[in-house]
């Protein structure tokens, strides 16, 4: 533990009972007292707080960033509204996926949450591909997601004006005597916000936050398995860099701009093979959801067959939906059983168990739209 970061809330996780564990190199909480079941159900239920300060944040500087940084990713930046947000994704020479992150447009910059593990090769990434012609900014800073349908509730007693985002959208507010910056997104498929703040601010807004009666501390646990219900990829296990957006079925974040035909077609790394996948659905797998029987979890690396005995896939993330009452996975098959409605039989222990491919998300996702 000693060679692990510490986020600004180290101290409070562990007055709370947290169970810690190294996770991408911080300390942090995979479960509180209340257990991963019980905290996946608060918080689809009313309102989850959750530390991902160890994710990276990230400003890029300089002249006409937005231009700049579609030099590295698939999204339509130029197009992003000032204070609005938008998915985004690194890819590499063989439109390989080396990060997902979010982009939101400042204004006069760029603020980017990219992933913890993922943060040093982004930053690699980032101030080599704009060669110097911009400044990226390392920001020291907390970072908490509110989320859960209470949400908003607690939100209008701190800070009423987030109230008045909708998903992806973007805003900085003075809140008890600091500067936040809040965005109504997040990783569970709830509505929420995701509250970055300055680093010595933190522990104490995670403290006001949890003294509201809605509001429970959420571990890694449930994060997991709010994020699998919602259908959303976890980084060197959904998706990586032998892997293209296509193949992940995010063929949405690749923005129209961007597109054959689009205002800035290509001019991304990997375009050509992600352009060409996007045009002719000329790809050999695909990511899809699976719904089990029974209660036995299907877990990552679970190999998958069709009702000849081939073998056509692999689960990537998969276990007990809590709020769906069923295993569920996301895997990677081939295309020829990757429709909907098809029965697989994932290897578990010397069994095959039969999962139907299915919709993803899991659960209905309830962002607030206005």
């Amino acid at each position: 533990m000693a060679d692990l970061h510490a986020t600004p809330l180290e101290a409070l996780h562990q007055s709370l009972g947290a169970k810690m564990v190294p996770f991408a190199g911080y300390n942090m909480p995979v479960q509180f007292p209340l257990g991963v079941k019980k905290e996946h159900e608060h918080t689809r239920r009313a309102c989850g707080l959750f530390d991902v300060s160890h994710m990276g944040q990230v400003r890029i500087i300089g002249p006409e960033p937005a231009q700049a940084l579609e030099t590295l990713v698939t999204a339509d930046v130029v197009g992003l509204a000032v204070d609005a947000q938008r998915y985004a994704l690194f890819t590499n020479s063989e439109g390989g996926i080396l990060d997902d992150l979010m982009v939101v447009n400042h204004g006069d910059s760029l603020y980017l949450v990219v992933n913890a593990a993922r943060r040093a090769q982004d930053l690699g990434v980032l101030r080599t591909g704009l060669e110097g012609r911009h400044d990226v900014e390392v920001l020291d800073r907390g970072l908490l997601a509110l989320q859960g349908p209470q949400a908003v509730e607690v939100m209008r007693r701190l800070c009423p004006q987030a109230c008045e985002l909708r998903f992806m959208q973007h805003g900085r507010f003075d809140v008890m005597n600091q500067t936040l910056w809040i965005s109504r997104s997040g990783y569970t498929g709830e509505d929420g916000f995701e509250i970055s703040t300055p680093r010595d601010a933190t522990d104490a807004l995670a403290r006001w936050l949890l003294d509201q009666p809605e509001v429970e501390p959420i571990g890694l646990g449930a994060r997991d398995s709010l994020r699998l219900e919602a259908g959303l990829c976890l980084y060197g296990h959904d998706i990586d860099e032998a892997t293209t957006p296509v193949e992940a079925s995010l063929p949405w974040a690749v923005g129209k701009a961007r597109r054959m035909g689009g205002e800035r077609e290509a001019g991304f790394p990997g375009a050509d093979k992600i352009l060409h996948q996007l045009q002719a659905k000329d790809h050999p797998r695909k990511r899809v959801g699976l719904i089990g029987e029974g209660r036995a979890p299907v877990r990552e690396g679970a190999v998958l067959f069709d009702g000849d005995d081939r073998e056509v896939g692999r689960v990537t993330s998969g276990g007990f939906g809590p709020s769906v009452a069923s295993p569920i996975a996301m895997a990677y098959v081939l295309m020829d059983v990757a429709e909907r409605g098809t029965t697989l039989y994932a290897e578990v222990r010397g069994k095959r168990l039969p999962m139907v491919v299915s919709a993803m998300p899991f659960v209905t996702a309830n962002y607030y739209r206005g």
